[in-house]
């Protein structure tokens, strides 16, 4: 059985893509990869990433629009502007943006 990485991110952060063009904040970790066999056949098989590493669930923002990501932990980095992510949905699940980070709800906490 392969050894699987921990999560270096966690709810809150804000990451950014290594290879495209867009940032986000976590708001879920599954362990290891969790999405359907098709959308992971859907990613050219030149960049795809393993499935033994954590994925990240992301509210992400690009020049163009806001949407749903679903990234592997090699290809996420820690952002370095630390400024607000343009989401329609953070307010519903963070209270706020404290020291480059986001304040997860007491609702959405485990």
């Amino acid at each position: 059985m392969p050894l699987i990485e921990r999560a270096r991110f966690a709810p809150g952060d804000i990451v950014r893509h290594r290879m495209f063009d867009f940032r986000g904040v976590v708001f879920d970790v599954d362990p290891v990869f969790a999405n359907s066999e098709e959308w992971y056949q859907a990613i050219p098989e030149a960049i795809r990433p393993s499935k033994q590493q954590p994925y990240y669930h992301l509210l992400a923002e690009n020049e163009d629009s806001s949407y749903i990501a679903y990234v592997s932990q090699q290809n996420l980095v820690a952002d370095s502007e630390h400024g607000p992510v343009d989401h329609p949905q953070i307010e519903a699940m963070f209270e706020g943006l404290d020291k480059g980070r986001y304040r997860l709800r007491a609702i959405h906490r485990h």
